[in-house]
């Protein structure tokens, strides 16, 4: 038999024909309570660590001193702040930025090296994970972006939703307005936490297959009330 719906439907759709409505639709569209789940989720505040920042614990310190690779390296800071130098025993970084480091470890080093080419570098430890290539364990200087960090794990796949980065820590999501651009030293992101990729969207993932599904039902349901 063949539909005829080339006329208008003069008859109003009753009450039931708006609860199948509603399945076509709920079979496509997303789950409400995904939302539900987000809006419910821990959240904690954050503040941009200064440009000035002292190392913390969790945090690697990058020495390079020229020509001496037995006193090169990365160094963890451990839980009170201190790192352990070769030669020079455990050394309090928590009180000092990158530029006094630099300049304490050049004095302490005098009686080791006959110049002064050390280079310091702070780095954050931060875990990579969701829709990333090579999900794991990153460090980052402050020079670099959130996407330099991501790029290390391989990039976000193509499932993978960029815009909707999370910083998560100590299992709770860290409420921050960042982006892939954002650098890291003008971020709150902090040694030990996490920056998750969540997947997009069904709906966004596959819009060509969505539009099919949504007109396909809504026809199928105005046939339906046109001819009962």
């Amino acid at each position: 038999m063949r539909l005829d719906i080339s006329h208008p439907i003069h008859a109003p759709i009753g009450p039931r024909w708006w609860i199948i409505i509603a399945a076509a639709l709920a079979v496509i569209a997303p789950s409400a309570s995904l939302t539900a789940q987000a809006a419910r989720s821990k959240v904690a505040s954050a503040i941009a660590m200064p440009t000035g920042a002292t190392a913390r614990p969790g945090d690697v310190v990058r020495i390079a001193v020229w020509r001496e690779p037995d006193l090169s390296g990365d160094f963890v800071v451990d839980e009170t702040g201190t790192v352990v130098l070769p030669r020079l025993g455990p050394i309090d970084v928590s009180v000092d930025t990158r530029a006094s480091l630099r300049e304490k470890l050049i004095k302490d080093y005098e009686a080791f090296l006959n110049h002064g080419s050390v280079t310091v570098t702070l780095l954050r430890r931060v875990q990579v994970l969701g829709a990333v290539k090579n999900p794991g364990l990153f460090t980052a200087d402050g020079t670099m972006t959130l996407g330099d960090v991501l790029a290390q794990a391989g990039g976000i796949t193509p499932e993978g939703d960029a815009g909707k980065v999370r910083l998560v820590r100590s299992g709770s999501r860290v409420t921050t307005d960042m982006t892939t651009q954002t650098l890291v030293a003008d971020s709150p992101v902090l040694s030990g936490d996490q920056l998750y990729v969540p997947e997009k969207r069904w709906i966004s993932r596959y819009p060509g297959i969505a539009a099919a599904g949504i007109t396909a039902a809504a026809s199928l349901v105005i046939a339906l009330a046109r001819h009962h």
